[in-house]
Parts: structure tokens; sequence; C-alpha cells
């Protein structure tokens, strides 16, 4: 054998080699997301919603040994870093967003889901990665349904209040979950309670993820009864908002029952509830 040849077994580790280093390049996810992020705006109420009060078990975000010589995923373009969460559409006429967060629940979720799933309209939904672990059905019928996964953090804690390896941890863990679960990682983060501060954005974009807050806030958290939810999304409801409810963290009856209600309301009003398109909103 001449000094130049490779045995075939040299080859196949070199090209292992040159794969696990696009891995580490790729950060969150992998999928290129094309569409332009739309512009910032100010402004947005804190969220509400208790924490969830469990510890946090250790990272199972880590890089999985990969084999054979499949076609590899690019890295994800990553968005810029924001100074503020985007809070509504931009150019969108009559259309608007339906948020949920702290989910998914089995207690909750499925009955949400099953009203937009009537009305064939698409949501987003914020999964914290403590909740998505146990419930990762839920997380495949969302994206089967073409619901939007945004990711709201592993234990929902107030970012300014952790260090920054902490909220990584928080946020990657998360990724890994949704990825795990429907193929790709989300492209979408939102700080509990509306919360950032400059690691949120910093971190939130170098995982791929545009910072998404919110127009209209239903309260919903507070249990204010369903007549009060539906008051509140009409009297928001506008082209280009972002409505925030949530289908975990307490008894979320009530934002159930008045999706039902609020939602053909809008349909019927001319309203198109929608998605933003990859990064654009």
């Amino acid at each position: 054998m001449k000094k130049d040849q490779m045995t075939p077994g040299r080859r196949a580790l070199l090209r292992g080699a040159a794969v696990f280093g696009l891995a580490v390049t790729a950060g969150c996810a992998g999928t290129d997301r094309s569409a332009k992020p739309g512009p910032a705006a100010s402004g947005g109420a804190a969220a509400g919603g208790p924490p969830a009060a469990r510890a946090l078990k250790p990272s199972a975000y880590r890089l999985q040994p990969m084999a054979g010589n499949g076609q590899q995923r690019a890295p994800r373009l990553r968005p810029r870093v924001r100074r503020k969460p985007i809070l509504r559409m931009d150019g969108q006429d009559r259309a608007m967003v339906l948020t949920f967060d702290d989910g998914p629940d089995p207690r909750y979720t499925p009955g949400i889901l099953h009203t937009l799933r009537r009305h064939d309209v698409r949501a987003m939904f914020f999964v914290c990665g403590e909740m998505a672990v146990d419930n990762k059905d839920l997380l495949r019928e969302m994206a089967d349904d073409g619901h939007l996964i945004g990711n709201h953090t592993w234990t929902h804690p107030l970012l300014p209040k952790i260090s920054r390896s902490a909220m990584r941890e928080e946020i990657e863990r998360t990724c890994q979950v949704v990825e795990d679960a429907v193929g790709e990682p989300p492209a979408w983060f939102r700080a509990p309670y509306g919360a950032w501060n400059r690691n949120a954005f910093q971190l939130g974009a170098e995982l791929g993820m545009e910072p998404l807050a919110w127009t209209v806030d239903t309260l919903d958290w507070t249990e204010p009864g369903a007549r009060t939810i539906i008051r509140r999304v009409r009297a928001g409801a506008a082209p280009g908002v972002v409505v925030l409810s949530h289908d975990a963290g307490g008894d979320r009856s009530q934002s159930v029952d008045a999706l039902r209600t609020y939602l053909p309301e809008l349909l019927d009003s001319g309203y198109r509830i929608t998605v933003p398109s990859a990064h654009g909103i």
C-alpha cells in the first residue's frame, strides 16, 4: 500500500470527525429558516402564572452519536440579537396570532387543539420543557396540525434572576425535547413573565430563535371566568395583534371554554388567524 493511500476505516473516521464538527456549530437546531424577521416594537406587559416548583434535572441536551453516511442538515441561520421582543405582526391585513403558554397539559391542551382543528386555524404553543418531556404525543399532535411550537424554558423561571449558564440549560433542554419529539427545534422563544434581559436575547438568537411577546394579554392565569377572557379578546382584536393565553399552569378550563366562543367570532368578523412564517412575522 502506498503511503498516501488511506484504508476504508481511516476514511470513515475522517468523515465522522467532519460530521461531528458540523454538529457542534449547529447550536440548538439545524434547518435554515429563510424568512426575514419583522420589526420589534416597544412596551408590553409582564406575563402572569406561577412557575413550576420542580427541581431542574441534569441536562438532557447532548449531542447524539451519528452513524452512517446520510445527508446532514445545514446549520440554521442565526437571527440578529434584538433589544426588545417582537410584539405584533407587521404588514398583515386583519391577521391575528393566538398563542398559548406553559403547556402542554393533557387536561387542557387537547381541548384547545380540538377547537383549533375544528375551525382549521393555526396557533403557537410556547411549551415548558418539564411539561413537554412527558407529553411528547401532544407536541407531535401540534406539529401534525401545523401549529408552531415555541420555547418557554424548562421550569418557567424569572430569567433576570438566574445565571447565564442556568438560563442556557433551561433553554437548550427545552429545544432538545421539542426536536426529539417533532424532528426540528423551535424557531421562537418567549421569556417567562415577559421578563427579558440581554442574556435572554443573546442566547435565544444564538440558538436560532426570535423573541416573541404579545399585544393582548387575556390574564387568563388569574382565572377571571370565560366571559371576561372573551371580552378581553374582543376588546383587543385588531390587525397584527398577538394574543396571550395559557394551556397549563393551573385550571385552564376557562381558557378552553373561552376559545370555543371567541375564535369563531373572530373568523366571522373577517380576521385571519395565522402564525408567523419561519423567522418572519
